[in-house]
């Protein structure tokens, strides 16, 4: 143990309480910087804040003010006038549409009666054929073959029974192999026609005039087999189409059948546009389907310049006579869930909200089935700045006029 001398202790209390000096003087400065940071952030803040309130402030009342101009006061409404009108009633002809899918009265798959490697193909797909027009060839080498062996046998066997019946005459053999030789020629000319038959079917002819359709796995040269298809061909000049009737329809068309009233329906291209020829319904199918509750019908189509196509689709459009039909038009009406009112307007000019049944929907207008008279005022144009129970002055507008502005509304 080491012992220190009194005047060395007093020595290093001394060096001590410096050297604490010394360390506390920069903790006191950085102490006072803190705190002259943390004061003038806070300042900053409140300031930041006020303005931030004056700028809320400021926005919530240019937003008023702007409330203010764009909301309609009754007194503008009032001065306002507003075109009104009454619905249109008028006896109608409007059309049920039913899809419906096209087909040939003849389509027919062509498909080959012998085997054989495909010598030729002679026409193409979606070209117009005749009847009787030479469609594909077969090579026909080995079926020509068996008609010239058939052949020879024939001769071979006339020859043979030239032979017998001179024989036959001179008593040197039997009337019956005479006849056994007629009987041989017989058989042998039945052979030479199969193998002639056999021969044609190599040559693919089209059985009636028509359009060639999709061809089958085949190219030029192909190993055909017997009856593998080599494409279809349909007759187009007239063709049957297809549609679906709920019962209803199918019982006022029955009524009117009894009467002698033939049924003249009108088809609808994919493009919108009308076939202008007219089909006549010519047959309906036995049964109701179960499910839908829908029969099928079949109309007949001339197709003079081959417009329409086998597995062709459209809507056929069944025209129906509606009297007295209540008639507004589609812009005037507004949709809320699924629901459709109109604003009607009272001799008052007031402003009353109706919704409104569609019984058919056309171009532009809607036929009502319920829900405004024909002696009530409807607002013929919506404006969102109404509501219902303002009161407006408005100008009554015609029902024609109404109705016949809506193709230049519509353009």
């Amino acid at each position: 143990m080491i012992t220190l001398p009194s005047q060395s202790w007093c020595m290093v209390t001394v060096t001590m309480e410096l050297a604490t000096n010394a360390l506390m003087k920069p903790l006191k400065t950085l102490a006072l910087c803190c705190g002259a940071i943390q004061l003038v952030l806070s300042l900053a803040g409140c300031h930041t804040a006020h303005n931030s309130k004056e700028e809320l402030h400021e926005t919530s009342h240019v937003g008023k003010s702007l409330d203010k101009e764009q909301a309609p006061s009754g007194e503008e409404a009032a001065h306002t006038t507003y075109q009104v009108s009454k619905p249109l009633v008028k006896d109608l002809t409007l059309n049920d549409e039913y899809v419906c899918q096209i087909r040939a009265i003849q389509h027919i798959e062509i498909r080959t009666l012998e085997k054989g490697y495909l010598q030729s193909v002679l026409i193409d797909e979606g070209q117009t054929v005749h009847q009787g027009q030479l469609l594909f060839q077969i090579k026909p080498s080995v079926y020509q073959a068996d008609v010239q062996k058939s052949e020879a046998e024939v001769e071979l066997s006339k020859i043979e029974l030239e032979n017998n019946q001179a024989l036959v005459e001179k008593d040197i053999i039997s009337a019956t192999e005479a006849a056994m030789s007629a009987a041989k020629l017989a058989k042998v000319k039945a052979e030479l026609e199969l193998a002639k038959t056999h021969l044609g079917f190599t040559e693919i002819r089209a059985p009636f005039d028509g359009l060639i359709g999709r061809f089958g796995d085949i190219r030029l040269g192909s190993l055909l087999e017997e009856n593998q298809l080599l494409t279809t061909l349909s007759d187009t000049h007239r063709l049957w189409v297809y549609f679906n009737v709920p019962e209803a329809q199918y019982l006022d068309y029955m009524k009117n059948r009894r009467k002698g009233v033939s049924q003249k329906v009108q088809l609808e291209l994919a493009n919108k546009e009308i076939y202008p020829e007219p089909g006549t319904i010519e047959t309906i199918q036995s049964d109701f389907n179960s499910t839908s509750g829908n029969i099928a019908f079949r109309a007949s189509f001339n197709n003079p310049h081959g417009l329409l196509r086998y597995g062709q689709t459209g809507k056929i459009l069944w025209p129906k006579k509606i009297s007295q039909a209540v008639i507004v038009p589609q812009k005037s009406t507004y949709e809320i869930l699924d629901k459709r009112f109109v604003y009607v307007v009272d001799k008052d000019g007031v402003i009353h909200e109706r919704e409104i049944k569609v019984a058919k929907e056309e171009p532009n207008i809607y036929v009502v089935a319920s829900g405004i008279s024909p002696d009530e005022m409807y607002l013929l144009e919506r404006q969102n700045k109404l509501d219902k129970g303002d009161k407006i002055s408005y100008q009554l507008i015609e029902p024609q006029r109404a109705i016949e502005s809506l193709k230049l509304y519509a353009e």
